[in-house]
């Protein structure tokens, strides 16, 4: 009932909002959001450290009479925010400033990570006075059914709520927010079915297998501050309790080839599982397409209790590199040392090293292609070196149908608890491929999609007396309420 009043309440509060384009269409300079000068001979004048980019020119002005709009000191960007919201048709994603740096906001994703910066800049987008706030959010009613002696089948819902408000701060800064709140756990402690899935625990006692835990009710309470240095730099400061460090690629829930799907990926412990930390700090530097960033974090995973806030601790590390050479191509690598991630194998510490490439190209009025191949390897002390990777895309045609698909492989050695498989390094594979149809609920930002995902499995003859014959195994129905500044 929670997740029914949930989507309710997103259907009956988003009319008051503002929804804007669809898409974060590059700007004419990016990446870096360079601002060509009034004429060849001027200096170019530096970003402001505020929350908006100025608006670029109408394409319908023919370029030698082009004449950006001069820049607005900081206390006037709260009138500067006011007009623009008033403009029609002006692309508020690719107008707003990052929270972390001098580029559009689309370029950021979860935590302090990038995408593209051509990725569509979903949910809504508020100015309030001299802050920018921005509410994304989703409810998802979900059948699961995963076949096999080891599966299941649970009806249940998965939501999440994340508010983002950024104004100038001094100077030459930028002050930024982030909440983020999910109600997965009312779906229970052991979450839902998911064949090849390990990771935390239920209860305490026993290892979680063969089933995707639920989120943290508090996924993210962050501040950041950025500092503009000019000429496309910054350097910036991020703090959560809980948070999200510099390791890995942008988390599934929000990376644009894989938020459509209903279901976590099986090498969730590979590339992303600390996307919920109790106590991160973050500092990094940027410059134009590249940038440089390193955590201290706590490396124990959010226990079984998921209603509570846990103690912080600053005893494990990650740096992680991002260059966007392009504004439809992102680059990452990242290596970090979890210090006992595991709460049922407390003296075991990680090593895990990822590297990944996201690529968006808007198609045509609302479509979109994104797609993400990522590589991770985890070097647990003691034990074994497990490697994983995962390729995925999203295809979203004229913001009504999309296609979306997964393929990953992982070798996995927590699936048998005791018995002669224990501890074995099985490689498992896995194909997902699924389809959504999409339609706005009235003429608020809220949108409905229902769709379904069918999955496929390959596996060593081994396990075949715990599960079963190779082949399809298991499907998923969903309807999923969605903040979305599309209007199509």
């Amino acid at each position: 009932m929670i997740g029914k009043a949930c989507s309710l309440g997103l259907a009956l509060a988003a009319p008051a909002l503002v929804p804007t384009a669809a898409h974060a269409q590059a700007m004419p300079d990016m990446p870096g959001m360079h601002i060509p000068p009034p004429t060849p001979a001027a200096p170019t004048p530096p970003l402001p450290p505020a929350t908006m980019l100025p608006a670029t020119t109408s394409p319908a002005t023919p370029p030698a009479a082009a004449t950006p709009p001069s820049v607005p000191p900081a206390h006037d960007m709260a009138a500067m925010v006011h007009d623009m919201a008033a403009m029609p048709g002006l692309d508020h994603a690719a107008a707003m400033r990052g929270l972390l740096g001098p580029y559009s906001m689309a370029r950021e994703a979860s935590g302090t990570s990038w995408q593209p910066d051509t990725t569509p800049l979903g949910g809504i987008h508020v100015p309030a006075g001299a802050w920018m706030a921005m509410l994304h959010g989703d409810a998802t009613l979900v059948h699961d059914n995963q076949g096999g002696a080891r599966g299941g089948a649970k009806t249940f819902r998965q939501s999440m709520l994340m508010a983002m408000a950024s104004r100038p701060f001094g100077g030459r800064g930028t002050l930024g927010l982030r909440a983020m709140i999910s109600l997965d756990p009312l779906m229970g402690r052991n979450g839902y079915p998911l064949l090849f899935a390990t990771g935390e625990t239920a209860n305490g006692r026993d290892e979680l297998v063969d089933r995707q835990h639920p989120h943290d009710f508090l996924m993210e309470l962050a501040a950041s501050y950025a500092h503009d240095l000019g000429q496309g730099r910054s350097l910036y400061l991020y703090g959560g309790l809980p948070g999200e460090p510099a390791l890995g690629p942008p988390t599934f829930m929000h990376r644009i080839s894989g938020m459509d799907s209903p279901e976590a990926p099986i090498g969730h412990h590979w590339f992303d599982s600390t996307h919920i930390t109790f106590g991160v700090v973050t500092a990094g530097f940027s410059a134009g397409t590249w940038k440089l960033e390193g955590s201290a974090f706590k490396g124990r995973e959010p226990d079984q209790h998921r209603w509570n806030m846990e103690n912080p601790k600053l005893d494990s590390w990650s740096v992680r590199g991002f260059w966007n050479p392009s504004p439809n191509l992102s680059f990452q690598l990242s290596t970090g040392h979890l210090h006992s991630p595991e709460q049922l194998h407390p003296d075991q510490n990680e090593q895990r090293t990822t590297a990944s490439v996201t690529y968006n190209r808007p198609l045509g009025h609302a479509g979109n292609w994104a797609w993400t191949i990522a590589w991770a390897r985890k070097d647990e002390r003691p034990g074994p070196a497990l490697t994983g990777w995962l390729a995925e895309t999203s295809l979203r045609l004229r913001a009504r149908h999309v296609l979306f698909a997964r393929a990953e492989h992982v070798e996995e050695a927590e699936l048998f608890e005791s018995g002669p498989l224990h501890h074995d390094i099985i490689p498992v594979s896995k194909l997902s491929a699924g389809y959504a149809y999409e339609l706005p609920m009235g003429q608020g930002p809220v949108r409905l999609a229902l769709g379904g995902l069918a999955s496929a499995y390959s596996y060593p003859d081994r396990i075949r007396p715990a599960y079963g014959r190779a082949g399809v195994k298991s499907f998923t129905l969903f309807a999923r309420f969605r903040l979305a500044n599309a209007t199509d």
